[in-house]
């Protein structure tokens, strides 16, 4: 073995080893908040104060040598709402609206863009299909504000959550599940291959609307969605990116260091839509995995370039993983949920940035209020 391949190699071998909490590259300082709570109210705190004039969140600004494929006006139309949305679930599950007249002030302005701009929500081109994201998000934000909404914006709130089941089953691909790229054809029933993870978030957000009334999401839809995420899954519950790399099963991303980040979602996503498999030993045991082999995300945390990492590892990969890792804590009994959240808080409070955000990959201006946005959402199922 040459002098080149064993520090390589031996450089693999320690990024596997790093601690959960580890901040690769960098030297931690103290944590800016000494608490969940603590952090929760800087994140909320850092929302509030991001806000956009319109009541969204991100923008285009801040771009790089390096920029996602973003043609405009839609691609950007779709991230903004997206980020929107999941800024107004942080403050809604964050519960300080109800405590704070400041956020529930930027809660209301939220609100009201996500009323106004969600039925306005397509695709940008046909090859990008960003917005199955926003109505993703749309949906699981959508749902928050209906339980807390009064008799008349409930009604208002149930029109604009028909418009987004209905968008999704429009941007359904071919194979069923979605994708976010159509690099097929272009159809207008999308080509694109199903993407794991993507499907996995759209059947969480359905999952949130299914039970409100004048809400139905078709059988169907669920049913072929199920099943792409199933055709990409693998016997030790690691998952394909997604399906056009079936035949590539040991492909650096599709092992389990490069599934860390989307196996959560995807376990969650078959196990609240009757998968017996997931059981809580299987839930446990990745979440065990996130923790232990935190290294393999937190290596590619920050970097400017999509899947540059090891197991091509994409910064935007941390602060998703560690939510839908929130998620599956609530799958198991009370008693067994403390190591893992304590795990998670471990992690996240190490990580926040002095203006009270979390970030995880340069992106226009859109990453500090999504990654605060999940951070938030995570450290709620920490308390």
């Amino acid at each position: 073995m040459s002098v080149l391949r064993f520090l390589t190699w031996l450089a693999f071998l320690s990024a596997a080893a790093l601690p959960a909490h580890a901040d690769v590259g960098q030297t931690r300082e103290t944590p800016v908040s000494a608490s969940v709570d603590e952090a929760i109210e800087n994140g909320v705190a850092f929302l509030v104060a991001d806000q956009n004039k319109d009541g969204s969140w991100g923008s285009p600004r801040q771009t790089k040598g390096l920029n996602i494929y973003a043609p405009v006006p839609g691609s950007h139309e779709a991230f903004r709402t997206a980020v929107t949305a999941m800024a107004v679930t942080a403050l809604i599950e964050s519960g300080l609206a109800d405590e704070s007249g400041e956020v529930a002030d930027s809660l209301e302005q939220g609100e009201l863009y996500l009323l106004e701009h969600l039925p306005k929500i397509r695709r940008a081109t046909a090859i990008a299909i960003y917005n199955v994201w926003t109505h993703a998000y749309g949906l699981r934000a959508l749902a928050d504000m209906y339980h807390r909404a009064d008799p008349a914006r409930q009604q208002e709130i149930v029109e604009v959550m028909k418009g987004q089941v209905d968008r999704l089953g429009r941007y359904e691909s071919v194979d069923g599940g979605w994708g976010y790229y159509d690099f097929r054809v272009g159809t207008a029933k999308p080509s694109s291959s199903s993407i794991s993870f993507t499907t996995a978030t759209c059947l969480v957000a359905l999952d949130r609307v299914k039970d409100i009334e004048g809400v139905e999401v078709p059988e169907k839809l669920v049913e072929r969605a199920v099943a792409s995420i199933n055709r990409q899954r693998k016997s030790d519950h690691s998952y394909l990116y997604g399906e056009y790399l079936k035949a590539r099963p040991l492909y650096g991303i599709n092992r389990p260091g490069g599934s860390l980040g989307r196996t959560q979602a995807c376990n969650y996503a078959l196990r609240i839509w009757g998968d017996e498999s997931i059981t809580n030993e299987v839930v446990a045991e990745w979440l065990v995995r996130l923790g232990e082999r935190n290294g393999w995300l937190d290596i590619g945390r920050k970097r400017p370039v999509p899947h540059e990492a090891w197991f091509a590892v994409a910064g935007y990969f941390f602060y998703y993983g560690h939510c839908y890792a929130g998620y599956c804590i609530e799958l198991l009994p009370e008693e067994n949920r403390a190591p893992h959240q304590e795990m998670l808080a471990g992690i996240l409070l190490q990580l926040q940035e002095k203006d009270g955000s979390w970030w995880d990959f340069p992106f226009y201006s859109y990453h500090q209020p999504y990654g605060t946005a999940f951070a938030v959402m995570t450290l709620t199922r920490c308390r």
